[in-house]
């Protein structure tokens, strides 16, 4: 498994051609508490970086987007059920959604973790696998 991040902080752990996704640490930090999750449809097809998640949080609204090119398979009930599992635990048990990968190699634009944490200015991050 790979996790991978975007510039705008999401998230994707690959395995094989599945990714599950959802917001970094600091992107949930920087919103605070989050209070609403709008999620896709399952069998949505998205394109990489178009918007896939709206979320509401106590400071701001924020979309969340597709961090490469496919299909929403599955979405996190629990999280919409709730919210806690979002706002304390963004990068395991709050993962968002899972989707089939349909471009190839098409994570090669996304940054590891050491690239994430130096574009964010920050050292090691507590990350969860």
């Amino acid at each position: 498994m790979t996790k991978k991040y975007t510039p705008s902080h999401e998230w994707i752990q690959i395995q094989g051609r599945e990714g599950i996704v959802g917001i970094t640490q600091y992107a949930k930090e920087e919103l605070g508490d989050i209070v609403y999750v709008q999620m896709p449809a399952i069998g949505k097809k998205v394109a990489l970086g178009e918007e896939v998640v709206v979320l509401e949080s106590t400071k701001a609204a924020a979309d969340l987007y597709a961090p490469l090119s496919g299909e929403i398979t599955e979405v996190n009930t629990a999280v919409q059920q709730d919210l806690t599992l979002l706002n304390t635990d963004p990068e395991s048990q709050g993962w968002l959604f899972k989707m089939a990968l349909t471009v190839p190699d098409e994570d090669s634009i996304l940054l590891d973790i050491s690239e994430y944490q130096k574009m964010i200015g920050k050292g090691p991050l507590k990350i969860i696998s």
